[in-house]
């Protein structure tokens, strides 16, 4: 078993409940709109939102585009003309309210930070993530963060990992583990970089990808057991 020097998290859905976040900003937000959030237009938003999310992540959309039409779009389904970029503002303020905490994560970090070199490596836009972290009590416990919008690139962009690692010393990617929800971002980035992969997957959701993570756990603590040896190989 390889002894891992630096843990590299993902936070949203990882060490930040963004589902519970997300939910409540959205309420808010249709509120001020004096529109009942149904589940029917939460589940239409989240399609939207995570198809342009994957665009970003493939390069095909860049940040503003994602954040801008993603409300715009939304209601034009329902033939209602609105100011994107102006939703986007106040949905933003709202999700920087949020720093709901997934369960296990902050014990799981505080064991963690005298023993390892801890990182944030993650997509999204660097106000609202810095802002979460610091009032979940988690942004303390890691050496830096690194947030798409600042490197330039985003994840699973080799770019955003060679941006990352050129501002580590003495790194090793060998040595090195990144935990995250998303297969496609955080398991497919770490891949790409050459780095060891925990994908964290508390749902128990079946991998139909031909994206192999080197781990899988269904709850934080777990990592315990692959830090000190116990859990090793494929999942």
């Amino acid at each position: 078993m390889k002894p891992y020097r630096s843990l590299l998290f993902d936070i949203d859905n990882t060490l930040l409940d963004f589902n519970a976040t997300e939910k409540q900003a959205l309420k808010r937000l249709f509120d001020n709109q004096n529109i009942s959030l149904t589940v029917e237009m939460e589940e239409e938003y989240k399609k939207i939102n995570h198809f342009l999310w994957r665009c970003f992540e493939e390069g095909k959309l860049s940040r503003e585009e994602v954040v801008n039409t993603r409300f715009s779009l939304l209601f034009k389904e329902h033939g209602k003309e609105v100011d994107g970029m102006l939703l986007e503002k106040n949905y933003r303020t709202y999700l920087e309210e949020g720093h709901h905490l997934v369960q296990g994560a902050l014990e799981l970090v505080t064991s963690l930070q005298d023993h390892y070199e801890l990182f944030i490596v993650t997509n999204g836009v660097s106000q609202t993530q810095f802002k979460r972290l610091e009032a979940s009590g988690l942004l303390p416990l890691f050496r830096e963060v690194f947030v798409s919008e600042d490197t330039g690139y985003q994840k699973p962009m080799k770019e955003f990992f060679d941006y990352v690692f050129a501002r580590i010393s003495n790194f090793s990617a060998g040595h090195a583990l990144i935990i995250g929800d998303s297969l496609s971002a955080d398991i497919k980035g770490g891949q790409l970089a050459g780095l060891d992969t925990c994908w964290f997957n508390p749902e128990g959701t079946p991998n139909h990808t031909a994206i192999e993570p080197t781990y899988q756990i269904q709850t934080l603590d777990e990592l315990h057991s692959i830090l000190n040896g116990s859990l090793t190989g494929k999942p």
